[in-house]
């Protein structure tokens, strides 16, 4: 296993909106709500990874619209794997908050265990679950984490 480096997120991020999380049955709902509030920021011309031949407009490029959906399905998906992670290793209930800042989306996942650091698992084997963390840094430009009172806050940004 390896430790997430601490770190934390750009500062003046402006709060979009926060969900409190008190279990599991909370995920599908905090899906939902971050991809509306995502595609409500009407995002032009955002590219969250390579462009791939087929989807999308012509010449391979995605349009606009597409690029918006794949932003706000992968903030959905991390937010939701940082929150699962929050409610299992963490102490819940946990708080998801959706920031921006000039040019990012930030989603920021806390919970009330300070001790435990996010540790992420680059050997374990595809299937056998724990691989929130690295979808998260597969996913998001950048990952942390910091402590913050009696609490800890695991984040990651994304192109707006």
């Amino acid at each position: 296993m390896t430790a997430l480096p601490a770190s934390v997120p750009p500062k003046g991020a402006v709060e979009l909106g926060s969900w409190m999380i008190e279990d599991y049955h909370g995920l599908r709902i905090i899906r939902a709500e971050l991809r509306r509030a995502v595609g409500e920021l009407g995002l032009v011309g955002v590219s969250a990874g390579p462009c791939t031949s087929g989807s999308g407009s012509s010449a391979g490029r995605p349009s606009a619209d597409d690029d918006d959906d794949d932003v706000a399905e992968r903030i959905a998906v991390v937010a939701t794997e940082l929150a699962t992670n929050a409610l299992r290793h963490g102490r819940p209930p946990a708080l998801v908050r959706l920031l921006r800042v000039t040019g990012l989306l930030i989603v920021d996942v806390s919970d009330h265990d300070p001790e435990r650091a996010p540790r992420f698992d680059v050997e374990r084997p595809l299937g056998q679950g724990g691989l929130g963390m690295l979808l998260a840094r597969t996913f998001a430009v950048e990952v942390g984490w910091y402590r913050a009172g009696a609490g800890k806050h695991v984040w990651a940004s994304f192109p707006a």
